[in-house]
């Protein structure tokens, strides 16, 4: 049986700073029946300089990368109240740190699932950290060689085997041509761990795709609006969007554990089988003793007579009896 597939909706960056947005797509993310909900603990002084270049300049409310990231902070009291939040609506909390600051707060505070963020696959000491508290690690492989992703797994394995490995192509938005469903079949045989898709296209059909594919894990990054503002806004879904691809999900999930035998199936289906196939049937009155041939039989529903497959054996076999218009005939009725 297929293992249920865990679905990350990321709000990411698209709260804007606003700690009521936040919470509001808890809230949204909720009705949607994914999985969990993940933020990300940017603490600027911990992990940027000043001079961090952006990565699209979009805002004209921050003159700088930094400052952007200092926007984005929460302070601890209300990450706490965000977990507390997620966990009452049924929703697992993560957030990936990206310092050791963030890192040790967010284990203070019971986050018991790690997910790597693309950018932090080569930052050693904060993934050692992450990785000998023994929880489970997602890595994300957006900008990840294969040999980096061998030293990944290699280091983990020293330590456990609590693991799974997203593709991900770090594009926002990412087009249909990079999205790499193919890798995903790649890993799991290359690593034999569970793998999923974490997914910039803004769209739900990679997941479905990936669904579709027996995938355990998948990440889609979420907003309330299009219209809203930032910097994933265009790789998003929007949490309508979301709970679309829930249902997708959920679908092939039940597809994929129930393997059909078709024989079974054709058994499961016979009353339907008795109305939509044919049986043959008198086309005119047949009179006893006339010859069966194509002027006077022919085929019609419902299908609870001879079957229509057995038309040409009956060619040439004499009616036993006055066969009436329409009126299936049965084996007794020829000789």
């Amino acid at each position: 049986m297929n293992k249920k597939c865990f679905v990350i909706a990321d709000v990411a960056q698209a709260h804007d700073g606003s700690l009521g947005f936040a919470h509001a797509f808890i809230d949204a993310v909720a009705e949607t029946g994914a999985d969990c909900v993940k933020f990300q603990t940017h603490i600027a002084a911990e992990e940027s300089t000043p001079g961090e270049p952006w990565r699209v300049k979009f805002s004209p409310q921050d003159d700088t990368r930094f400052e952007y990231w200092q926007r984005m902070e929460f302070t601890e009291p209300q990450w706490i109240g965000l977990k507390e939040h997620a966990e009452d609506k049924g929703l697992e909390f993560m957030s990936s740190p990206f310092s050791f600051k963030a890192f040790d707060f967010l284990k203070s505070i019971g986050v018991k699932k790690w997910k790597i963020a693309s950018g932090e696959t080569t930052n050693t000491p904060l993934l050692d950290k992450i990785i000998e508290t023994g929880d489970e690690v997602i890595i994300s492989s957006g900008m990840s060689k294969v040999s980096e992703i061998d030293s990944v797994i290699k280091r983990i394995r020293k330590h456990h085997e609590n693991y799974s490995l997203m593709q991900c192509t770090s594009m926002y938005p990412c087009p249909p041509e990079f999205v790499g469903i193919n890798v995903l079949d790649f890993y799991q045989k290359r690593y034999n761990c569970k793998v999923g898709l974490s997914d910039h296209s803004g769209t739900i059909f990679p997941g479905i795709a990936a669904a579709s594919m027996g995938a355990e894990l998948l990440e889609v990054h979420i907003t309330l609006s299009k219209r809203m503002y930032g910097p994933d806004v265009s790789s998003s879904l929007e949490t309508n969007e979301l709970k679309l691809l829930v249902d997708g999900v959920r679908f092939f999930e039940k597809a994929l554990s129930n393997p059909v035998d078709k024989d079974q199936m054709a058994d499961k289906l016979q009353d339907l089988r008795n109305i939509f196939q044919k049986s043959i049937v008198a086309r005119v009155d047949i009179s006893e003793g006339e010859s069966l041939c194509e002027k006077n039989i022919t085929l019609k529903k419902p299908g609870t007579g001879i079957p229509a497959a057995k038309y040409h054996e009956l060619l040439g076999k004499t009616a036993s009896r006055i066969i009436k218009k329409d009126e299936l005939i049965v084996p007794e009725d020829f000789r």
